[in-house]
């Protein structure tokens, strides 16, 4: 007897259960290295938070406050526009890079006009950069060509710009001592992927729009209202915390991230706690200083 004869090969139902079978082990596999990488980038988020929040501290020993959100340059020391994220410098590790911004702001008072040279504006700093962002890393490009990295990070100046009662908005110079809420119950910085366009979330110049004086740019509050004149298809506000999109230009004025369920923040105590969308209602209390909530993060 031919033993080749005997031999059956696959009926095709069979062959397709097979493929059944590998597309699902496929699928979870896929499944499985995406949820690896979300994981791997939130902890790489976090991480760089508390190495923010361990710079502010240190800013904080060595100026005795911490530093202005961003400044109108009227305050003796001061330049316009400066953010806090050009004034952590020296406490990142990036003395040469401090050097180089407070050379080009004396010759070149105003940092976002076009044509400038001096200023680091272009400098990618991963460290103000979430890696759950596919463009971290990438720019803004005008017309002209001059080119401004971005940031994920923004300061929390309060409630809402015209209110400042956090740490982080214009001019300020918040001393720990002033925080009568408690440093572990008020909120210093928040993640807030840059909008559509790249125009919101410069760490350099935070500029943000002019009702605010940065808000938006390097500082945000948790119930921000919209006054630019470049998101006028927006509804005014206030915005609160919530989930966004990356094609959704009106979330700029709202703390979100890229997370699921919620976003990183850093306390004032220099922790960094993930906080749930689910907290939404307390966070002005969060975000205050020294309003008099008894709120804990949650």
């Amino acid at each position: 007897m031919n033993k080749l004869a005997d031999r059956r090969a696959f009926t095709l139902v069979e062959l397709l259960v097979v493929l059944a079978i590998l597309g699902v082990l496929v699928g979870l596999l896929l499944c499985a290295v995406v949820q690896v990488r979300a994981a791997a980038a939130r902890t790489l988020c976090a991480n760089r938070l508390r190495q923010i929040g361990l710079a502010l501290h240190g800013y904080h020993d060595t100026h005795r406050s911490l530093p202005s959100g961003t400044t109108t340059g009227q305050l003796p020391g001061d330049f316009a526009a400066m953010n806090w994220h050009v004034r952590l410098l020296p406490h990142l590790e990036q003395e040469p890079l401090w050097r180089q911004a407070i050379h080009a702001y004396r010759i070149e008072p105003i940092p976002y006009v076009e044509g400038q040279t001096l200023h680091p504006r272009d400098r990618v700093m991963p460290f103000f950069e979430c890696p759950a962002d596919p463009r971290a890393g990438s720019h803004w490009i005008s017309n002209k060509g001059g080119r401004y990295a971005l940031t994920m990070y923004l300061g929390v100046l309060g409630t809402e710009f015209s209110r400042s009662n956090g740490v982080l908005y214009l001019d300020s110079r918040i001393r720990l001592a002033d925080i009568t809420d408690g440093t572990g119950n008020t909120l210093m910085v928040g993640e807030r992927p840059p909008d559509p366009s790249l125009l919101w979330g410069w760490w350099y110049t935070g500029n943000g729009h002019g009702a605010a004086k940065g808000s938006g740019d390097a500082i945000l509050g948790v119930r921000e209202y919209n006054f630019s004149i470049l998101e006028p298809n927006c509804p005014a506000g206030p915005y609160a915390f919530g989930p966004g999109k990356l094609t959704n230009p009106c979330d700029v004025f709202h703390f979100w991230s890229l997370h699921p369920g919620g976003a990183h923040f850093v306390l004032v105590d220099g922790s960094v706690r993930f906080v749930g969308y689910g907290a939404k209602d307390v966070m002005p209390a969060l975000a205050t200083r020294a309003g008099g909530e008894v709120v804990e993060v949650p």
